[in-house]
């Protein structure tokens, strides 16, 4: 029964990494990436319970952090084009952007 299930989830996979490979727009390709790491998850978690070694359920835990935290930071570096912190005036983080109310100084 798992073995079944194991399969799905690489049928799933090999789907998103089609939608990564020919997605028209580039968040397209961004869930289709973030869908192939939760199926990783899944992988990792089925055959640890298969092999009945816990051990791969923290590695998979882990791994789905690095995958929520990889995701922020792409999504960031497509908000504003770049990943660091330019540094902020003084005072500007306290007073809300010419904008329309927008905090932090971010234009």
């Amino acid at each position: 029964m798992f073995f079944a299930g194991l399969l799905a989830v690489l049928v799933a996979v090999a789907l998103a990494v089609v939608r990564a490979l020919r997605g028209p727009t580039t968040f397209d390709r961004l869930i289709a990436t973030n869908s192939i790491g939760t199926g990783a998850i899944l992988i990792l978690a089925l055959f640890g319970f298969l092999t009945e070694r816990p051990e791969f359920l923290d590695i998979g835990l882990a791994y789905a952090l690095l995958n929520l935290v990889g995701t922020f930071a792409v999504l960031k570096f497509f908000r504003y084009g770049a990943l660091g912190h330019e540094g902020i005036e003084d005072g500007a983080a306290h007073v809300p952007s010419e904008d329309g109310g927008r905090w932090w100084g971010v234009r």
